[in-house]
């Protein structure tokens, strides 16, 4: 979470789309998200949200009941109320609703340089479009090394030690239909609390790069439909040698292997590499039986369940 945005941007990003105005602090067109709120923050949901003394820092939505707060006292707690806010140090105020900010909200805005703008949209739709605006641009990002393919509508990322043919088993599953992502290199950003995507740097668009032949524009050569721009990561598929098959992996793992990727667990199968296995259909099987596990169905506990039931009968 290394980026950040000025005031003037964020109130650029939505002015066609939140219809709002700039009311008070036009000054503070500069004016950003605390960086320490910005590394700090589980998710979007830390950085805007409704009126609350609790939570500095963020982005500090005002709808009806909330001006009613600030306007439903005495003189003396009214003031009292509103001047909390500048120990807030929001980036913004937003006036939702339709509501009208009272004098004394928009002088404190004034004075301490704090932007507000004001739309007649709902507080929640205005909450929901930024949270879903700053969670894509303060996401989590790595970069991953491999090759990274749709396999029957999976976002596949085929790792393993250099040597293995990665870039070679992806060429052999374009041919049997499937589609390039990205080799090499894959820029993975986290767009949900459980969910990543993966997509291609620009530079490396199109391109796979085999062993002896050198880069192949796979679009050029496959067409369109042999490529893709972005996909959710959902599996992983790790090729090993048979040394390393041996000494670190099961051969029938009691439990789904998986490997966290900015904290997300993300679903792995381990394929070792032999002269004369064809490992592209291997892939394409680990995939179908990972698509079979969504829908239910669980190969390895439907075996252990009839092994069981053998067994009793047997002792019967």
């Amino acid at each position: 979470m290394s980026n950040t945005v000025s005031a003037q941007a964020l109130f650029d990003e939505f002015a066609d789309a939140l219809q709002w105005h700039w009311i008070a602090g036009r000054d503070a067109f500069s004016r950003r998200f605390d960086q320490r709120a910005v590394q700090s923050a589980r998710a979007s949901a830390d950085l805007v949200g409704y009126l609350n003394y609790i939570h500095p820092f963020r982005a500090q939505v005002l709808g009806e009941k909330e001006i009613q707060y600030l306007t439903n006292a005495t003189q003396a707690d009214c003031v009292r109320r509103v001047t909390r806010i500048t120990e807030l140090e929001p980036p913004v105020l937003i006036l939702a609703d339709g509501q009208q900010a009272p004098q004394a909200l928009l002088d404190l805005c004034e004075q301490a340089q704090i932007p507000m703008f004001a739309t007649h949209e709902s507080s929640s739709y205005v909450i929901d479009v930024m949270r879903n605006y700053l969670f894509k641009l303060f996401a989590a990002s790595t970069t991953l090394h491999g090759v990274f393919m749709d396999i029957l509508g999976v976002g596949v990322l085929i790792t393993g030690e250099s040597g293995l043919g990665k870039s070679e088993l992806g060429l052999e599953l374009i041919t049997r239909g499937h589609g390039l992502v990205a080799d090499d290199v894959v820029d993975v950003v986290q767009i949900n609390q459980n969910a990543l995507e993966g997509k291609c740097p620009q530079l490396l668009q199109n391109l796979l790069e085999v062993r002896g032949i050198g880069l192949l524009d796979i679009r050029a050569i496959f067409g369109e439909t042999a490529v893709r721009r972005r996909m959710r990561l959902r599996m992983i598929v790790h090729l090993v040698r048979q040394e390393s098959m041996e000494r670190n992996y099961d051969r029938l793992p009691h439990e789904p292997l998986t490997e966290n990727v900015l904290g997300v667990p993300v679903r792995k199968a381990i394929i070792q590499v032999m002269a004369g296995r064809n490992i592209a259909v291997l892939v394409e099987a680990a995939v179908r039986n990972y698509i079979l596990q969504l829908r239910g169905i669980h190969t390895y506990e439907e075996f252990t369940q009839r092994q069981r039931l053998a067994m009793n009968s047997s002792i019967d």
